[in-house]
């Protein structure tokens, strides 16, 4: 069973979300401070990390961007604030999902299951992949290697979040056909009970931001307005 680490300042907070996990059969860990979570996913084992933004001796956010410098494992974050600003930025710097304070139960048991389900599909994808060689895709400058999980552009290498990756190939798979917001979201983060378009538009310009010489002006991921995203036929 998969192992979350919950990080949370406010003890009451994290016993809560521990009970709910552990009656979904979720084996748990807490930390009191974003030092302590980096260190505790340092040390290995842990699947899944809920991660509140407002705690002591290192932030949320911090800890995730130091996070993300060694690992993608699934992060949600928890923030007691409901401006966008905080949620953006926690989506930039590499959050999965997030969820504001106060909260239903029942929204986070689903958040967490949808990561869970993306990381045993990985896992699936992985192993099927040791059987089967998946195909290379080439459009343009771009090169996406669903085998080896790695995108080129124009010969150089460029790093992609698990998500990231997941969008590209989604939209290179089919050129020229529009995804809505909700059907990427569906795809991508395989879960249909809590739609979040917001993450998709801030991953989506996460990926031109890497990819577009200028990412105002888009080559590739273009927007189809009151429609979606495509990936423009070349």
């Amino acid at each position: 069973m998969e192992k979350i680490l919950i990080a949370d300042d406010e003890k009451d907070i994290a016993t809560a979300i521990e009970i709910y996990l552990k009656a979904e059969g979720y084996d748990t860990e807490t930390a009191e401070n974003g030092q302590l979570a980096l260190e505790r996913v340092q040390a290995g084992g842990i699947d899944l990390v809920i991660l509140d933004i407002m705690m002591p001796v290192m932030d949320g956010i911090t800890a995730m961007a130091k996070i993300r410098d060694f690992s993608n494992i699934p992060i949600i974050l928890l923030t007691a604030k409901s401006e966008d600003t905080d949620k953006v930025l926690g989506l930039t710097v590499g959050a999965d999902d997030y969820v504001t304070k106060p909260f239903n139960p029942m929204e986070l048991i689903a958040r967490v299951k949808a990561q869970v389900r993306r990381i045993n599909w990985h896992a699936e994808e992985k192993s099927h992949r040791a059987i089967s060689t998946e195909p290379v895709i080439k459009m343009g400058g771009i090169c996406l290697d669903d085998s080896a999980k790695t995108v080129s552009l124009d010969g150089e290498m460029i790093s992609l979040t698990p998500k990231e990756f997941d969008i590209l190939k989604l939209l290179m798979g089919q050129p020229g056909h529009v995804f809505s917001p909700k059907d990427i979201f569906e795809k991508v983060w395989n879960d249909t009970t809590v739609i979040n378009e917001n993450t998709v538009a801030v991953h989506i310009r996460h990926l031109r931001e890497k990819l577009e010489i200028d990412p105002a002006n888009p080559r590739y991921i273009k927007v189809v307005w009151g429609r979606g995203y495509e990936f423009s036929k070349q």
